[in-house]
């Protein structure tokens, strides 16, 4: 599309108010298009001056390229012409399902009608701080937190791939601190809950929580994990599923391959000659291979005990992993404490910060720093009985030189 001209259009009467004609850009099925725009500036009665003062204010924008093309492009019609047929496809399908709900429930709602250009810092920061809560009173911290990072997404969109925008407006908007402050601690399993865990769990599944909790690898990337992305003492990334979409690792960081102790390579091995019996109703036992050469998906190392079909994690949590926690009374026990027990135990071993980070495959170590170093609580109590030792050292031999001084002992 050819770049506009320079615009100064002179102030007609047009009813009871001086307008001007304006030419504006706009998006449509993701198409630049261009329109001519009346716009209205001020009543009749208004002095010329200030009608030509106005006229100035409102092209000045536009002739200095302050605003991009399409800006005049409502929310709800980029989101519905351009985001959701050209960006979503691009995400996991479970993502595609949260990010429509937020947009239908929350967004499109109260910014559908909105230009892209007048989606501010400040109209955006009032609703993030003040509008957001006024109409939805009980709407959690955690949920906030997912619309921001939805019209965030979107609006990046806007500005990165189709030039609508010269700056995403979402940079720097903060959400209001979490009335009861934010969690600091996630629960997590000590070894010897661990240990107790996997002994109580049949297989495949026990190796799943083992490989789970000495790799820190997500649900996802366990499932979809193939037996050449082994390695004799690590393992690649490349792939993640979940419920039936195939996709790519969460983030750049999260594709790579990281060191593993041999014992889990040679327990995963092991599963090739494991075979599970498993009931078939009216007493009969049947009996399948763990591992199925020739089955449908013969390069997936965790495959569905029947039909050798990729694994669905929720079927797994709730079948094998929360009952066996349960009798061990951790109900806290899921795919998240697994991976945040993993970089706990880094911690708690004295592992160095960013080999941390790269083993957790974090984008960036403030997430391993906050989300996944624990406190724990064996070693606070031993950071508690060094610096009490340390000071009681310390009081009895001042104590003890004052009184050989005041003795005399001491020159």
């Amino acid at each position: 599309m050819a770049l506009r001209r320079y615009q100064k259009p002179e102030p007609k009467k047009h009813g009871k108010h001086w307008t001007i004609i304006v030419t504006e850009d706009y998006l449509h099925d993701g198409q630049p298009k261009r329109r001519q725009k009346r716009v209205r500036l001020a009543p009749l009665d208004t002095h010329w001056r200030k009608v030509l003062r106005l006229r100035d204010e409102y092209v000045k924008p536009l002739n200095q390229g302050m605003l991009a093309w399409g800006s005049a492009t409502d929310f709800n019609t980029f989101v519905q012409q351009t985001y959701i047929p050209l960006e979503m496809p691009l995400l996991a399908k479970t993502t595609q399902q949260r990010y429509r709900g937020v947009l239908d429930k929350y967004l499109l709602p109260r910014f559908g009608t909105c230009l892209l250009r007048d989606l501010t810092p400040a109209v955006l920061q009032q609703y993030f701080s003040v509008g957001m809560t006024a109409a939805n009173p009980t709407l959690g911290w955690e949920s906030k937190d997912k619309i921001r990072d939805v019209l965030a997404s979107v609006l990046k969109r806007a500005v990165r791939k189709y030039a609508l925008l010269e700056k995403n407006p979402m940079e720097a908007i903060q959400l209001p601190p979490d009335k009861i402050g934010k969690r600091t601690k996630m629960p997590y399993l000590t070894p010897e809950q661990f240990d107790q865990l996997v002994s109580m769990m049949c297989e495949p599944y026990a190796t799943m929580v083992y490989v789970a909790i000495y790799t820190g690898l997500r649900i996802s990337e366990l499932v979809a994990l193939r037996w050449q992305d082994l390695g004799p003492d690590s393992i690649s990334i490349e792939r993640r599923y979940c419920r039936g979409d195939w996709s790519q690792p969460k983030s750049r960081a999260s594709n790579a391959t990281i060191a593993v102790d041999r014992h889990v390579i040679e327990r995963i091995h092991r599963l090739k000659q494991l075979t599970v019996d498993v009931k078939a109703g009216r007493g009969a036992v049947r009996h399948y291979r763990v591992v199925k050469p020739d089955g449908p998906n013969p390069e997936l190392i965790f495959q569905s005990v029947k039909d050798g079909k990729p694994m669905r994690d929720n079927n797994v949590l709730t079948r094998h992993l929360k009952p066996a926690a349960r009798k061990l009374g951790l109900d806290f026990a899921n795919w998240r404490c697994l991976r945040t027990s993993r970089a706990t135990w880094l911690v708690t071993a004295g592992a160095n910060i960013k080999d941390a980070q790269g083993l957790m495959r974090h984008s960036q170590i403030q997430t391993t720093l906050d989300v996944y170093a624990q406190q724990v609580p064996e070693s606070q109590r031993r950071a508690i009985e060094l610096t009490s030792k340390m000071a009681t050292e310390r009081i009895a031999n001042a104590r003890e030189a004052t009184r050989l001084a005041a003795n005399g002992y001491l020159n």
